[in-house]
């Protein structure tokens, strides 16, 4: 593999930064932006400049120079329709993620900084009298990709249809891993992805196509070290009209102070675990309920395809945990073969996008704000 890839994947309080060369990591950075910082910014767009000019600082102290670089992969933002894949960032997917008009979160930053720096590329190639002024910025495999089964997409009423929100950039990427590692030349398997972190995301995956899965940002799914998950509905519309919370309170008990945070006060499974190895007893069967709610949703998942499915890959933060992994592979190891990818490896599924961009390789999807169903 041959060229450099600048990565760039933006969270809420995070700036991460991949710089590759020939295929190699050179320099990887995660960037800290604390609370004071944040507050500055009335809305999560306008902190684009004050993340740019960190990743350039970065650039600047590791002695990379703009024309350097030959592509910039983004983490994927807020949009739809779209499905799974590359897409080059335009002006119209530059236009939704600005308004946030498919939803709010600081990963829409990063298509828009990679765009402007991949700009910057081009005026300095430019300014030196180079021609090869054609940097580009790409996103892959954004949270909101579709490609759900028509069935799949129907909810108990018409309010309510079931939405993909999940982590297909690191799911995809572990599909594919595994397809190399199997000996695979195409994507001809059906798996079920398990990614374990903050937020839980399971995945059905059949020939390269994500057919079923949750949202993991919306309420819908196993409840997570953060998040509650998906809870029954008497009891959170009686809290809604209970008058002890606002919408903007019940939604941060959903999403936030769910799960662990709600029952013990950290997000720490690590320190959970600890407490349950000491004896405490709710710790203790609140990670086997853990476990348990997770490899639900995976079995869940394999009745879509009648049970047939070829692999059940777990991935994430959470799948380096032993004690975690041994008890849902128990729970699910007459499905299918269960295999461990631990780590988010979202950097490295990018630059990975990238040089596939860079070889030739890759399709390239083109964003359409109108389309109701893309190219």
């Amino acid at each position: 593999m041959k060229g450099t890839v600048l990565a760039i994947n933006t969270g809420s309080t995070t700036t991460k930064i991949g710089y590759f060369v020939d295929g190699a990591l050179a320099f990887e950075k995660k960037l800290e932006h604390s609370a004071e910082e944040i507050s500055r910014f009335p809305n999560v767009m306008d902190q684009d400049h004050m993340r740019r000019d960190a990743i350039m600082g970065f650039l600047t102290e590791k002695g990379i120079h703009l024309t350097d670089i030959d592509i910039v992969m983004a983490r994927g933002g807020l949009f739809s329709p779209v499905i799974t894949g590359i897409y080059r960032v335009n002006r119209d997917m530059r236009d939704v993620l600005l308004t946030c008009r498919d939803g709010i979160h600081a990963c829409n930053l990063s298509a828009v900084i990679a765009d402007d720096i991949a700009e910057m590329v081009n005026e300095a190639r430019a300014a030196q009298g180079r021609t090869d002024t054609g940097c580009h910025a790409y996103i892959a495999d954004p949270p909101m990709a579709d490609e759900m089964l028509p069935e799949a997409r129907i909810g108990g009423i018409p309010e309510f249809p079931r939405r993909a929100f999940f982590h297909a950039l690191n799911s995809r990427a572990t599909v594919r891993k595994y397809l190399r590692e199997h000996g695979h030349e195409t994507n001809d398997i059906t798996a079920i992805v398990a990614h374990l972190g903050g937020g839980i995301t399971v995945t059905l995956h059949q020939n390269g196509k994500v057919i079923d899965t949750n949202n993991g940002l919306g309420g819908d799914g196993p409840f997570t070290p953060e998040r509650a998950g998906s809870c029954p509905a008497f009891p959170l519309i009686e809290m809604c009209f209970s008058g002890r919370y606002t919408e903007k309170e019940v939604k941060k008990k959903i999403l936030g102070n769910g799960g662990a945070v709600a029952f013990f006060g950290t997000n720490d499974l690590k320190e959970i675990e600890r407490r349950a190895e000491t004896g405490d007893k709710d710790c203790e069967i609140w990670l086997r309920a853990y476990s348990l709610n997770i490899a639900k949703y995976i079995a869940a998942l394999a009745a879509t395809v009648d049970g047939k499915i070829d692999v059940i890959l777990l991935t994430g933060g959470t799948a380096n945990s032993k004690r975690i992994a041994d008890d849902i592979i128990r729970r699910i190891a007459f499905i299918a073969p269960v295999e461990i990818y631990a780590g988010e490896n979202e950097l490295e599924s990018l630059a990975e996008n990238g040089y596939a961009i860079l070889s030739g390789s890759a399709k390239i999807h083109r964003y359409d704000k109108s389309a109701i169903i893309p190219d």
